[in-house]
């Protein structure tokens, strides 16, 4: 059995439940052996290419929200993992076409397909791996099919706003964090939702699950964003500043560009464009963690962490809610 790739993890929850932990990473293998088996193929250039991310790994968060969720259930029933198997194959299928649109040179640090090969490639590759999803998630039966292709619509939406940016008259928080809730939090919110479903779990108990993905989803792109401005490259990995250098608007940043404190001028007017000098984005991210934007950004992650433990406070009191608990303080206490 393959492990999980370099920097998969159980996000915080690990010494929260032992029994629980171990089952879910177990679960978690099984979802990396069958995320290789279905992004194989005869033909090398699409075997290549699709196994492209899926070999770069990630954080697996969507599979571990499904595996989690099912632990109010049965967590043993075999379509619990095919169900996360389809999450993250979707999800991946979405990285494919993202990096088109940002015309993004790398993807979990390493080049990303359509810098290797094209964007006629990548996009085509993440219409492949949208189809094994599909070709999954029908054996599954007609109500996951139906959930995947609302989730899908809702994704495909969220992207499209998020494109066209907000119209006139519309506040650009409130339309960022919606712009989220679509994007980002309706497929992990899905992915609780399979897990609720296939484990046998009520309709109350998987409503409730369900309710809880889209706020952690919400929070753990919130929390996402704040470590590009709040982290160094030596905590995250990664190249602090990327959506400033991308001109990105991310929360902090539509809160600061709100902004109108002269003494601020100077952070607003490098952050309301793309920055492509080093040491601008150096400047900016200084400004920027000092800021009450930042305040402001960590108030409403911190909002969002504590409405999905509001949820899970209604849910019965077995391990998986308490290491579900332990996840929406890890989003908040990683931007610390």
């Amino acid at each position: 059995m393959d492990v999980a790739p370099t920097g998969t993890g159980l996000l915080g929850i690990e010494a929260i439940e032992p029994e629980f932990a171990a089952s879910v990473r177990a679960g978690l293998a099984q979802v990396e052996d069958a995320l290789r088996t279905a992004v194989s193929d005869a033909d090398p250039l699409v075997h290549s290419a699709a196994r492209h991310l899926v070999e770069a790994g990630g954080k697996r968060f969507r599979p571990l929200l499904a595996l989690s969720a099912a632990h109010f259930g049965n967590a043993g029933a075999d379509a619990v993992v095919q169900a996360a198997v389809v999450a993250e194959l979707t999800h991946l299928a979405t990285l494919y076409h993202d990096d088109v649109m940002d015309e993004a040179p790398v993807r979990r640090g390493a080049p990303s397909a359509n810098a290797r090969w094209t964007n006629t490639i990548a996009i085509l590759t993440g219409d492949y791996l949208f189809a094994r999803a599909s070709d999954l998630v029908a054996d599954l039966g007609p109500d996951a099919v139906r959930l995947q292709a609302r989730t899908f619509a809702r994704l495909v939406t969220g992207q499209i706003r998020e494109t066209a940016g907000p119209a006139d008259g519309d506040d650009a928080v409130e339309f960022h964090l919606h712009v989220l809730a679509e994007k980002t939090g309706s497929l992990i919110a899905t992915s609780a939702r399979f897990g609720a479903m296939f484990s046998g779990c009520g309709p109350a108990i998987t409503e409730t699950l369900t309710a809880y993905g889209e706020e952690i989803g919400v929070a753990f792109q919130l929390s996402d964003d704040l470590l590009d401005i709040a982290s160094t490259s030596a905590e995250s990995g990664k190249t602090p500043g990327t959506d400033l250098r991308e001109g990105v608007p991310t929360l902090a940043v539509l809160h600061a560009l709100a902004g109108d404190d002269p003494g601020e001028a100077r952070m607003r007017e490098l952050i309301s464009r793309p920055i492509t000098d080093d040491d601008e984005v150096a400047e900016a991210l200084g400004l920027l963690r000092g800021s009450p934007a930042m305040v402001s950004a960590r108030d409403t992650l911190a909002a969002y962490a504590q409405r999905a433990r509001d949820l899970l406070a209604t849910l019965p009191d077995v391990p998986a809610r308490n290491a579900l608990e332990s996840l929406t303080y890890y989003v908040v206490d990683r931007t610390s």
